[in-house]
Formats: C-alpha cells, sequence, structure tokens
C-alpha cells in the first residue's frame, strides 16, 4: 500500500537544533527536566536521517521541541531564543531539502513586539511556512487582545498556525494534592489544554471575526471530534448562559470544524473518528517525530499503517499523507 502514496509529509516532526539546545540547556537548571536531552540520541540528526531512511517518501516540516521559550526565559532572552532556534533551523532546511520541506516559526510570546517582528523575518526571510504557538501561551488564552495582530498577520501570509499543547505536571488533578499523578497531566492534560484552546476561539467570536484563520491541531483535533455531540448541546446551554458566549452568526460546531487535524493519535477508530469530523481536507499527516519507541519509528510506522488501513479512497489517502500540507503551507511541488 505504502507505494501508492511516494511521499508523506509530516507536518509535526520535532527538533532541538544542536546549537540551540546547547544554548537553551546552558540556561536552564542542572535538575530541569529537560537536562536529558542532552545525550538523548533521538534528536541527534544522523539518528533521525536513519530512521527515516526506514519509510519510502517521509520528509518532514521541522517544529521545535518544547518547551516554550516564554515558559523558561524572560521577554528579551525569549526573543534571543527564538531568533537562534530559527535561524538553526532555517539552515536544516537549506542544507537537507531532500529531508525538511520546511520549518515552523518559534515566536517568543511572552514579547509580542518582539513576536511579530520575528514572525515577519521567519517568513519574509527565512521562508518558513507558519508558525508554532504553544497552549497556553505564556499562561494565557489564545482569545487574549493582545494576540490578535498576530492572527491578523498570519491571514495576510495565507499560512497556518500550529497549536501544540502543553500542561505541566505541577497543574494537580485534584485540588488536595500539589501536582498530576500517573501522568494524568500529560496523557489527558494536554488534550484538554487544546481542546479548551480550540473552544475559546470558537466561543469568543475570534474564528467568527477571522474565518481565514489556518490551525492545525495537534493529536487528532483533541477531545472536539470524539465530544461532537456534547459540543452541539452547547448551542441550546448558550441561551441559559448568554452574555457570556460572543453574537455567532453561525452553529458553534460549524466554527470547530473550521481547524485542522494531524494524525498523531493513530489508530484507525481514532483516525476514522477525525475524518468523519473534519473531513479528509481538514486532515494531515503527522507522527510526533522523533517521540516514540525505537527512536521514533514505532510511532512512523503505526501513523502510516493507520491511514493506510482507514475505510477512505486512495485520493483521499493521497490528500492526508501529501496534498493538504502542500496547500496548505504553500509547499513547492
Amino acid at each position: 500500500m505504502g507505494r501508492l502514496y511516494p511521499v508523506k509529509i509530516d507536518v509535526f516532526a520535532h527538533i532541538l537544533p544542536p546549537n540551540y539546545k546547547e544554548a537553551l540547556l546552558d540556561w536552564l537548571p542542572p535538575d530541569s527536566y529537560w537536562q536529558h536531552a542532552r545525550h538523548d540520541p533521538a534528536f541527534d540528526l544522523e539518528t533521525m536521517f536513519r530512521t527515516m531512511d526506514r519509510f519510502e517518501g517521509l520528509v518532514l516540516v521541522l517544529t521545535l521541541q518544547s518547551p516554550p521559550v516564554e515558559s523558561i526565559a524572560d521577554p528579551e532572552k525569549a526573543a534571543e531564543f527564538a531568533k537562534l532556534a530559527n535561524d538553526e533551523m532555517a539552515e536544516l532546511v537549506s542544507k537537507y531539502p531532500a529531508r525538511f520541506k520546511a520549518a515552523i516559526a518559534c515566536l517568543p510570546m511572552n514579547n509580542m513586539d518582539a513576536a511579530l517582528k520575528e514572525l515577519d523575518r521567519a517568513i519574509k526571510d527565512l521562508k518558513f511556512r507558519g508558525v508554532q504557538l504553544y497552549t497556553p501561551t505564556n499562561d494565557k488564552s489564545l482569545d487574549s487582545p493582545e494576540f490578535m495582530p498576530l492572527y491578523e498577520r498570519m491571514i495576510q501570509y495565507d499560512l497556518p498556525i500550529l497549536l501544540h499543547p502543553y500542561r505541566y505536571q505541577t497543574t494537580a488533578d485534584y485540588k488536595t494534592e500539589e501536582e498530576s499523578k500517573y501522568l494524568v497531566y500529560h496523557i489527558f492534560g494536554w488534550p484538554y489544554e487544546t481542546s479548551a484552546a480550540m473552544a475559546r476561539l470558537v466561543f469568543s467570536g475570534v474564528l467568527e471575526k477571522y474565518p481565514n484563520l489556518k490551525i492545525i491541531t495537534h493529536h487528532n483535533g483533541a477531545m472536539v471530534p470524539f465530544l461532537e455531540s456534547r459540543i452541539c448541546e452547547q448551542q441550546y446551554r448558550k441561551q441559559m448562559h448568554k452574555p457570556a458566549y460572543a453574537e455567532l452568526t453561525k452553529s458553534p460546531i460549524e466554527y470547530f470544524k473550521m481547524f485542522y487535524a494531524d494524525t498523531v493519535i493513530r489508530t484507525v477508530p481514532a483516525l476514522m473518528c477525525t475524518y468523519h469530523f473534519f473531513g479528509a481536507d481538514h486532515l494531515l499527516f503527522g507522527t510526533d517525530m522523533p517521540h516514540g519507541p525505537e527512536l521514533g519509528s514505532h510511532f512512523i510506522q503505526h501513523s502510516i499503517h493507520g491511514i493506510e488501513q482507514m475505510d477512505i479512497s486512495d485520493k483521499e489517502k493521497q490528500t492526508v499523507f501529501e496534498d493538504n500540507a502542500r496547500r496548505l503551507l504553500r509547499l513547492p511541488m
């Protein structure tokens, strides 16, 4: 089946460029969780290339691995980190065009003046094909007024925002506890963060105001496809809490369907649920590389296999593997 789809564009592949990684880890405290990345072979370029070689036609769109720069540095230093990471990702795309189709910009979201300048530089000068935002963003919701100029810029550039969730273990599951247990903050908390951000963008009226804004959500659109009926029920609850909602001209579910989703939750039932909600034209191949067992190859294999086993046409699978990424990121053939 794989030969039917000679190119597979992974839109949510993560990287820690070598120079940026060293600068980041030198900045972080010695006991920081991220210090493990210093000797993690998964982020080594040659290791990544050997992993990619196992899969015919696999090419990557680079996104910067967490942590968000705004979460670990002051506004001035965050801007420096973003510039360093973007410069190095641009160099990698230029040096390895057969491996990396494009890069997505990192922005210092605790410094909006610098973020907008870096956005312009990354897209105009470095030829990046979108930006990545973490949610929460600097501990704020994405419908915060300060982010509106960024959305207006992205509409002008006609390029997407890639939305990645983030939650710390210190976000406890219960008020009587001090931290999350059993990785609940990660397994369930991260999809919740994405879902909450999507809801805020819908019900606040951001997507009403900016209908051409393109947002690619991580983890198959998180909880939204599975909870479609609860979202539809919200239309009735809205009448009871009307002051809390923006005046929307369409049903809320129609705005949720404006988002795009990757395929990182790679089981066939999950993929089919995502497909039935968003449609093939809003679904993009993503693997979360280089995360997962076997230096990422396990997730890649199951991501490809999951799409190949979906009960959809070969044309739609081609759309998911390649065509949507080319269209949305405006990639050259």
